[in-house]
């Protein structure tokens, strides 16, 4: 074999250059930090999917709550009657109390928490932890919205996810509780 033959495979057989291995460690950079932000993207999606869930279920509590009898309890008298009542449940208390509790941490309930008035009318409870304070909060006697405060980050900047109910009356005097079509999100990654 001839020596010019040896040195070209020897030169075949060099390794990267630092230019070559620069690329390869800013692409890897490159993709890495967009994995990065995909996965955040992914958990705090999952965590807000809990707020619309619950606002969800809530907002639906509320009509079915309109829609049951409520009547008197006491006996009535041989010959007397007893008008069906419809009313939306009563504004409920926070879960939990405080913002701080939910922030950047989930809360774990009581069951007493969700024994006021509101709540057991509207027959909610929450038994796993959650990132959220929910209220119901009753505007008027037609009228009413599901709320959840978050702040998933801990910093001073926090989400607000409601959504509206209002009780209507169609032309046939039929009263019915209409929701909005949808959730209004205020800062939903925060």
């Amino acid at each position: 074999m001839r020596i010019q033959d040896r040195l070209n495979r020897l030169r075949n057989k060099r390794g990267f250059t630092l230019v070559e291995l620069m690329i390869v460690v800013a692409i890897i950079g490159v993709l890495a930090a967009l994995a990065i932000y995909g996965v955040r993207k992914y958990l705090t999606n999952a965590k807000t999917a809990e707020a619309r869930s619950a606002l969800g279920r809530i907002s639906k509590d509320a009509a079915s709550a309109w829609d049951r009898e409520q009547m008197p309890g006491a006996v009535l008298s041989l010959g007397s009657t007893a008008t069906n009542v419809r009313a939306l449940c009563a504004q409920s208390s926070l879960v939990p109390l405080t913002l701080a509790e939910v922030a950047n941490k989930k809360y774990q309930s009581k069951p007493a928490d969700w024994r006021d008035p509101g709540w057991a009318c509207l027959r909610f409870t929450m038994d796993g932890p959650q990132y959220f304070q929910y209220q119901y909060v009753l505007t008027n006697s037609t009228t009413f919205s599901a709320e959840a405060h978050g702040n998933l980050d801990g910093d001073t900047v926090g989400s607000t996810f409601a959504i509206a109910g209002r009780v209507q009356t169609d032309t046939s005097g039929e009263s019915v509780v209409t929701l909005a079509p949808s959730i209004a999100e205020t800062n939903p990654e925060e």
